[in-house]
């Protein structure tokens, strides 16, 4: 059993909510990236997706391209975030990191080296935001023969065929968009996302977890209450933008960006 389907598992077993936060590797730092990785887990993160930076990140909002700006400043690759992978299995060999990007980076690297690394490194699953199932048959079975997940997107306006062959094609769990746009907008419309989620409901036996929109431990815990998780992105990252590398990371400083995180497992926590 991969070890996303294990605490996923985990969870379903117990009753729990899978809370998914996610943070581009880099920033502020690599070594500061490893270090938010395990308060993160500390403090109630079951799942870890992190973000490879790319020049062209057309589907993240301000926030979170910001967040890639500073990573790529500091000169931050595909390789450095492998890197941050393996540093974080050198303590963690539990909980599933599944690296977050765009294809560009990947198919630079090449699809047979990019999966060699990235299982050596401890990589657990691969959401390409830019290549649906239909055009990456290629790559999307390479990864499975590797035992890598390969987790993909369902937005507000999938129809019902193309979400069945989502579902269909994915491992690990299905990421549901619960508003169209760009990550970081604000999210509103909380019964249509009730009704899109009993309608993949049906089609696959994955967990579904909800992302975009997700700003406070009240939002997470109403779309979690919704689904199998939630997944928390740009809200984390506006706080990791407040630190600075240069001066030196605190605990205290720590304890405050991931504030959210540790909120949100709270009020999630009180879902029956």
């Amino acid at each position: 059993m991969s070890r996303i389907a294990a605490v996923t598992e985990k969870a379903r077993q117990e009753g729990n909510k899978l809370l998914i936060p996610y943070l581009v590797a880099g920033d502020p730092g690599l070594l500061e990236t490893v270090k938010l990785m395990h308060a993160l887990v500390a403090n109630g993160a079951d799942v870890i997706e992190l973000g490879i930076p790319f020049s062209d990140p057309a589907s993240d909002g301000p926030i979170i391209q910001r967040g890639v700006e500073r990573s790529l400043a500091r000169g931050t690759t595909l390789v450095d975030s492998l890197e941050v992978v393996r540093e974080f299995r050198q303590i963690d060999q539990a909980t599933p990191i599944v690296l977050m990007g765009y294809l560009n980076p990947i198919e630079i690297m090449g699809y047979e080296i990019f999966i060699q690394n990235a299982t050596k490194a401890g990589v657990d699953g691969v959401l390409v935001v830019d290549m649906p199932p239909a055009e990456s048959t290629e790559l999307h079975g390479q990864l499975q023969a590797a035992g890598i997940d390969t987790i993909y997107l369902v937005s507000p306006t999938t129809n019902a065929d193309r979400a069945a062959f989502i579902a269909e094609y994915s491992s690990g769990y299905l990421y549901y968009i619960s508003l169209k746009g760009v990550t970081g907008a604000a999210l509103t419309d909380y019964e249509s996302v009730r009704k899109n989620i009993e309608a993949l409901r049906k089609l696959t036996d994955l967990p579904i977890v909800i992302g975009f929109g997700i700003k406070d431990g009240t939002s997470a815990r109403a779309m979690a209450e919704l689904s199998d998780g939630v997944v928390i992105g740009s809200a984390l990252v506006a706080k990791i933008a407040k630190l600075a590398v240069s001066e030196g990371i605190s605990e205290e400083q720590i304890s405050f960006t991931i504030a959210i995180i540790k909120e949100a497992r709270k009020e999630i926590n009180k879902i029956v």
